[in-house]
């Protein structure tokens, strides 16, 4: 394996770890506008191979349509296609199980940075949980030493 092909199988990973955690995530849409954003990149670059279209497990609206499925080394996603993709690329039907992916040991911050580094994009700080003048051992306690306690009487 070319050391290219290894960094397409390590961006297909990320995609996998981003894509999954993406799918149970209250507020998925950074997660997924990452994916897209990749898959755009790899196959605007000829690093990913349009499949063809599937039919949606989800129908939105109650009607049919279709998700574009792109290779991405040995890993497989669906994206939304294009109007350019539903006229050139064959219709492969209904899902089904024979494109599926193996899976990878990533954490998510792994696959988000090896991400972040492919699109050339900053890693976002990650945001203060609290507030920068709280000072824990400076809070007022009680007048009491913690040692004091009453004891049991027998």
């Amino acid at each position: 394996m070319k050391d290219s092909d290894q960094a397409i199988e390590r961006i297909g990973q990320a995609l996998f770890i981003v894509n999954r955690h993406a799918k149970t995530a209250p507020d998925p849409t950074q997660l997924y506008r990452l994916k897209n954003e990749t898959m755009k990149k790899l196959i605007k670059e000829n690093k990913a191979i349009k499949v063809g279209l599937h039919f949606s497990n989800n129908p939105k609206q109650s009607r049919q349509h279709s998700v574009l499925l792109v290779q991405v080394g040995n890993y497989y996603f669906h994206t939304p296609p294009n109007k350019e993709d539903m006229d050139t690329l064959p219709h492969l039907g209904q899902l089904n199980d024979s494109y599926r992916n193996q899976k990878p040991t990533l954490s998510l911050n792994k696959a988000k940075t090896i991400l972040f580094d492919y699109l050339n994009w900053s890693v976002p700080k990650p945001a203060k949980r609290h507030n920068p003048n709280y000072k824990p051992f400076l809070q007022q306690t009680s007048s009491l030493s913690p040692f004091y306690h009453k004891r049991k009487r027998r």
